[in-house]
């Protein structure tokens, strides 16, 4: 029960493990940004010197007409001039001071990114965690089988096979990119159909009373649904349909055809047993 209500969740994209994180910013370029605010601080800077440099000169003409020939009330004028002289440095002071309250902006909300990417980085790596294994894909397509037999229907099972196109790409166990992919495959699924992630790079879809006709259309629809993934993190997704009782006639059969999909595991060597020779007999 546990299992079917686990592929019911992922048969809806809108409650995979509660919520559904979409993957909407890419990493962040440190060093563009960085470039980008020393710019900014040099704009600022720059208006700033250029501001003391018009208020300078202006007050050196307006010198001569308040202090030594004075037109009208002196006292008047000196008091402009002085808070003309005032309002220049606290007119740079608030230019510099807005640099700085938009620089601690921005430094939040790149710190509120970055926290967003850990989450949905580690959104992804749960959900991987918690999709059923092979353990449960073996006693889910050995039940399947049975009940197709016994009510003369058909099944199906689809094989997803995902590697990167290029050297460079990842193979992470835990990335991101096979939790899209799983999600992608989730969202053309049936209630009755269930998805297994057998290894690191193969997925394994159930697929109960379907042909091999449907079988292959929903795989066509799986590679339109995948074809985001494989643009955004360089994968390419090989999908084989195998039907009962088109394609094999046993469950046997069925297991053979997933086990050669599956990565060889190292056998451990046997010990070799040494027998002591007594002393004596040397």
């Amino acid at each position: 029960m546990a299992v079917d209500r686990w592929e019911q969740k992922l048969g809806d994209p809108d409650r995979v493990v509660g919520v559904v994180i979409e993957n909407i910013m890419s990493a962040l370029n440190r060093k563009e940004l960085e470039n980008l605010e020393r710019r900014e601080l040099q704009l600022t800077v720059l208006a700033s010197a250029f501001v003391l440099v018009q208020a300078a000169g202006l007050a050196m003409f307006m010198y001569p007409l308040v202090f030594l020939h004075p037109v009208g009330n002196k006292w008047t004028l000196r008091v402009a001039f002085f808070g003309f002289c005032a309002l220049t440095p606290l007119f740079v002071g608030y230019l510099l001071d807005r640099q700085r309250t938009v620089r601690k902006l921005k430094e939040q909300i790149l710190a509120e990114l970055d926290r967003n990417v850990t989450l949905q980085h580690q959104a992804s790596v749960d959900l991987l965690q918690t999709m059923p294994d092979q353990n449960h894909f073996w006693d889910r397509l050995t039940m399947e089988y049975r009940r197709a037999m016994t009510m003369q229907k058909t099944l199906s099972l689809l094989l997803v096979k995902a590697k990167p196109t290029t050297a460079s790409a990842k193979n992470d166990g835990s990335s991101e990119s096979w939790s899209d992919a799983a999600k992608a495959m989730s969202r053309k699924l049936r209630p009755t159909d269930s998805i297994y992630r057998l290894s690191t790079d193969l997925f394994a879809l159930v697929l109960p009373e379907t042909d091999v006709l449907n079988a292959k259309r929903i795989a066509v629809r799986l590679q339109e649904e995948l074809q985001e993934i494989r643009t955004k993190h360089n994968l390419s997704f090989d999908i084989t349909a195998h039907n009962y009782p088109d394609h094999v006639k046993s469950s046997h059969e069925l297991e053979d055809i997933v086990k050669s999909l599956l990565p060889s595991q190292d056998e451990w060597a046997a010990p070799v047993l040494i027998e002591k020779v007594p002393a004596g007999k040397v």
